[in-house]
């Protein structure tokens, strides 16, 4: 059995995100909170604190302790179910993280945020802010989807795309998902008994992506699927993630000691501060259709102009994030556009000196700066 030992591990970071899912720290059948295994996990983080390793985590768990506490079925829960759910449970999951955390004498701080908190650059700033003191002030910072207000439109609606989001906010150098598998297989494992364990991911192919399944069905739907995006998000900026099991005591420790895990390799030119927030984005807004002369003039380092954009998708202002696609609708980059969507409808396959004439005012050049735009690895077969 091929392990991680060989390959990396997690005391070798300086900052690292853990993300832990809700059926790890929730007992599936009693709706109790799983005492011994948390006070093992904030052991683990002693650990790494001890080595001048900053941590940061991500946990699920409020709404199926909120369920608990009110007799609520989690099968059927509608949305305001939801909300008092995770308001209820938010009260009883902060008091174990301190409480478990303050047994090995750390000091704790707890954030909730919501897909908007990280999307908009000014209350994405404030809360790298916020993480970057707590962890001066020698405090593990505690993060969860704020689940008493959110709605569908600015709902993650998964921890692990939440937690490579953070990672990448607080510059961390790893990020840790806690499952209840031990990596990525080519099959789903419980599914197909040939399916066989992957070690290092180098680079999320589209062979890879296909590994994870689609949307519809069991193993994928907050499963593997959310985990490769997670991956992509996170690997963009700089940060390498691993998919673990979190289910045996002392999960860190077991990677560390040479459990089976999945690594996700970093890309190797991580991108600026500001690109990472770019990259990050969940919920483009809109989509800008490439021809090819646009995509080679892209790979090259060059803005998109208008002339090489054929159509848009989508109802985005001055600004707003869009995706760039090329013609086949696989995206190519993603980033910040400079004209609302009617104005970019109208100058699309023009030529610079044409724009004043089509709009009627003077006008930037680019539809997209490539100071405001992040290219991504376009999918091959491995």
């Amino acid at each position: 059995m091929e392990s991680c030992l060989v390959l990396r591990k997690i005391s070798d970071f300086k900052r690292v995100v853990i993300k832990v899912g809700s059926a790890l720290l929730v007992d599936h059948e009693s709706g109790k909170l799983k005492a011994d295994w948390l006070a093992s996990l904030a052991e683990d983080i002693a650990i790494l604190e001890k080595q001048d390793i900053d941590v940061i985590v991500v946990s699920s768990g409020a709404i199926a302790l909120g369920c608990h506490v009110l007799g609520l079925s989690r099968t059927s829960l509608k949305l305001e179910e939801s909300q008092a759910a995770a308001a209820t449970g938010q009260i009883a999951l902060a008091p174990a993280w301190n409480e478990a955390l303050g047994k090995n004498n750390l000091k704790t701080g707890q954030l909730l945020l919501t897909l908007s908190d990280t999307e908009e650059r000014r209350r994405y700033l404030n809360a790298r802010a916020t993480i970057e003191t707590l962890l001066k002030l020698g405090a593990v910072p505690i993060i969860n989807e704020n689940d008493t207000i959110a709605t569908s439109e600015i709902r993650y609606g998964d921890n692990d795309r939440l937690a490579a989001r953070v990672a990448t906010m607080a510059d961390a150098d790893c990020l840790v998902l806690l499952s209840d598998v031990d990596g990525l297989y080519t099959a789903s494992p419980s599914q197909n008994t040939d399916a066989k364990h992957i070690p290092v991911v180098k680079r999320i192919s589209a062979d890879i992506e296909a590994m994870a399944g689609t949307a519809g069905n069991a193993f994928s739907s907050g499963g593997m699927r959310t985990k490769i995006e997670a991956a992509k998000i996170a690997n963009a900026g700089g940060t390498a993630m691993v998919i673990a099991s979190g289910q045996a005591i002392n999960p860190i420790s077991s990677v560390d000691k040479g459990g089976r895990c999945t690594w996700f390799e970093p890309d190797a030119h991580p991108v600026t501060a500001r690109k990472k927030w770019i990259s990050g984005h969940l919920d483009p807004h809109g989509k800008l259709f490439l021809d090819r002369g646009a995509v080679h003039a892209l790979k090259g380092g060059k803005s998109l102009l208008p002339a090489g954009v054929t159509r848009i998708e989508g109802n985005f202002e001055r600004g707003d994030t869009v995706s760039i696609c090329a013609l086949d609708g696989e995206e190519i980059a993603r980033g910040l556009v400079g004209y609302d969507a009617p104005d970019a409808t109208k100058i699309i396959g023009k030529r610079t000196n044409e724009i004043e004439a089509t709009l009627g005012y003077p006008a930037r050049a680019a539809l997209v700066h490539r100071d405001d735009m992040v290219m991504r690895p376009v999918s091959e077969k491995s």
